[in-house]
């Protein structure tokens, strides 16, 4: 499924063909998805016009001068992608030839200036919903989330309150969502593998310099695979159609029985399963 970095370069590449564009109209060709689409979601997507596109978590979110919000959430298979973009990136330059429609394109926006947006979704485990703006914070998959780890408020000092006196592993814990916000077992083995701290060691147990390396980490890491593009491992595609291509930069995550790559390090990367997912680390570089 994707995480953070992939929606958050969706959300970059939907960004040019979106932000102050009006829609003219809207083509729902299903009932729904994970979720039945709310009453009237054509009827009140088509004229209005986007003001931002933004992320919180794994979600996206458009915010329309309708006072309503767009949530989107692309699931295990879903993509969001452009067609009509003469040059992807790159605000006001488009052009009008678009591919066929497919079969699991569900939902498809009509832009005003000739951009064309397909949900595409074979598995439909993605979701849509439209809420007032004043109240889209409450809404069920947002409201208990934890702070956004490349936000201004994330740091050692949230880890500590949130890990003090936890039993519990330390990659358990950052998989949790009311943890922190949008990491995904792919990004939490790296930025665990770089901060040199087992994906079991009880999160209670880590010192505050260690979690401050921590923190600096999974920024890094984020960071990085934003840069790259995200991760295609199966189903994830940029806005553009494109690959990501940070998968060739992971350093644990699905090499078990590789070396290590820390170097200096005669290590052999290890696969253990923790709450029915595959954790990746090296013994002996991770305590």
């Amino acid at each position: 499924m994707p995480e953070l970095p992939e929606v958050e370069t969706v959300r970059r590449g939907l960004a040019p063909a979106m932000e102050t564009v009006r829609i003219d109209r809207a083509d729902i060709r299903r009932a729904g998805l994970r979720w039945p689409f709310p009453a009237g979601l054509a009827e009140r997507l088509n004229g209005a016009r986007v003001l931002q596109l933004r992320r919180r978590s794994k979600y996206i979110l458009a915010d329309l001068d309708t006072d309503e919000t767009m949530l989107l959430h692309l699931g295990m298979s879903g993509r969001m992608t452009v067609s009509g973009l003469a040059a992807p990136h790159v605000p006001g330059r488009f052009h009008h030839d678009h591919p066929a429609i497919e079969k699991h394109d569900h939902v498809i926006l009509h832009m005003a200036n000739g951009a064309r947006i397909a949900f595409n979704d074979p598995r439909r485990f993605g979701a849509l919903d439209l809420r007032a703006t004043a109240a889209i914070d409450a809404h069920p998959l947002l409201a208990s989330l934890g702070p956004e780890p490349l936000g201004n408020g994330f740091g050692a000092a949230i880890l500590a309150a949130r890990f003090k006196g936890r039993k519990s592993p330390v990659k358990a814990l950052l998989l949790d969502q009311r943890i922190v916000a949008g990491l995904g077992n792919i990004y939490v083995c790296e930025a665990l593998f770089r901060a040199g701290i087992h994906p079991a060691r009880a999160a209670g147990r880590i010192g505050a310099a260690r979690l401050e390396t921590l923190a600096q980490t999974i920024r890094a890491v984020l960071t990085e695979a934003i840069d790259a593009g995200g991760s295609s491992l199966r189903d994830y595609r940029q806005a553009d159609g494109n690959l990501g291509y940070f998968q060739h930069n992971f350093r644990v995550y699905d090499r078990a029985d590789s070396p290590c790559t820390t170097p200096g390090c005669c290590g052999t990367v290890r696969r253990i399963v923790q709450s029915g997912r595959s954790s990746y680390y090296c013994p002996a570089c991770q305590r």
